[in-house]
Parts: structure tokens; C-alpha cells; sequence
């Protein structure tokens, strides 16, 4: 899966691991979601446009290297997404965030919308969508399908788990947008939820049911 990139760097994989616990406390989750956001984020971010600048060190003038074009754009996908949209944000703090609101009815599995507001200008932007589980997919898609429909060109899609189902579905409906992501895991249950998988990402970062 050539648009698929899984992060096994061992720091990640021991904070997934703390993660899926379910002893896990929602202070500590929180914690660990903010912190390995940024490892995710590291490799999404390794191939941004570059140019460089004059600047003048203590010693000497130099070019340097500098990010190219408009700010990028982090868009968050309700609830859950902000979890990792904290921890990016920490590494790009000038970027633009947008927030998509989709929630999964429970009885189709499908997502509904509720909320949308994005950054203008999204055809300059690298757009880099944020939500820590991808399981079914259709939520993921319905998000994506937004993003271009504002103008977006250039998207990325961040995610904490991925299920291969959603895998196939964001290829089937997006091959063009790169997913980076922690672990691959086995399969989804009858419930559309990840497995092994920590359970519900929201609601474990907010301590609700």
C-alpha cells in the first residue's frame, strides 16, 4: 500500500502501546495523544516545499532553508481530531486550522455532518486532515470530499490507528491523499470499531461514554 505510511519508530509504538490500555487514565491518553502527534506529525511533514532566504547568522550571511508558499492548513475532524491537532500545532504554530463536525450513525455507519469551517485559500495550502482513528472510512472520505470541495489540492490524512477497511476505502475514494499512521491493525468489528484497537479515541480523551 504505496499511500499508506506506518510510523514504527520505537517511541510511538511503546506510546501506542500505553495507549491501548485500558487502564490507561484519560489525563495520561490525552498526555500520550498530544506527544505522539507530533512523532505523526514529523512524517507528514517530512516533504514539505522548501526554498530558501538571506539571513545574517552571528558570523556570516547565508541562504537558508525555509518552508515555501502559504501556511499550511490543519483541519481537525470532530471530536476526536483535536487530540491530535494539539500536538501538531505545537510543531507548525503558525498554521491555519479548520474543523469538519461528522459524527457516525450508529445504525448505518455512515457520517452526517454537522459542522464545517476551513481556512481560505486551501488550493495554495498543504491541508493536512487530523482524526486518530480510521475504521470504516466513511467519515474520513466524507471529510476529504469537503476539503477538495473548498479547493483543496494538496492533502494529507493523519490518523493515530488505521483498519485496513478504511485503508481501502480512503484509496478507493481518494488515491491521490497519503494517510500516515501508527499501527495497521487487524480488522474492524460488527461495530465498525478498530480491533485490537484502544476503543472509542473521543471518548477516552474526554473521559465520556
Amino acid at each position: 500500500m504505496d499511500h499508506l505510511t506506518i510510523v514504527r519508530h520505537p517511541l510511538v509504538q511503546h506510546k501506542l502501546t500505553l495507549m491501548r490500555d485500558k487502564e490507561t487514565s484519560t489525563a495520561v491518553f490525552r498526555q500520550l495523544l498530544r506527544e505522539i502527534s507530533q512523532f505523526l506529525a514529523y512524517e507528514i511533514t517530512r516533504d514539505l516545499p522548501m526554498t530558501t532566504k538571506q539571513i545574517e547568522t552571528p558570523m556570516t550571511t547565508m541562504e537558508a532553508p525555509t518552508l515555501e508558499g502559504k501556511k499550511l492548513a490543519l483541519v481537525s475532524i470532530l471530536r476526536a481530531g483535536n487530540g491530535l491537532l494539539d500536538g501538531v500545532l505545537e510543531l507548525v504554530p503558525s498554521a491555519r486550522v479548520g474543523f469538519v463536525g461528522l459524527y457516525r450513525d450508529e445504525e448505518t455507519l455512515q457520517p452526517v455532518q454537522y459542522y464545517c469551517k476551513l481556512p481560505d485559500a486551501l488550493q495554495d495550502r498543504v491541508v493536512i486532515a487530523v482524526d486518530p482513528m480510521l475504521a470504516t472510512g466513511n467519515s474520513s472520505a466524507a471529510a476529504i470530499d469537503l476539503l477538495k470541495q473548498a479547493g483543496a489540492r494538496n492533502i494529507r490524512f493523519l490518523c493515530l490507528l488505521a483498519a485496513p477497511e478504511g485503508v481501502a476505502r480512503m484509496k478507493e475514494a481518494h488515491p491521490d491523499v497519503p494517510i500516515v499512521t501508527a499501527a495497521l491493525d487487524a480488522q474492524l468489528n460488527e461495530n465498525g470499531y478498530i480491533v485490537p484497537g484502544l476503543g472509542d479515541a473521543g471518548d477516552r480523551m474526554f473521559g465520556t461514554k
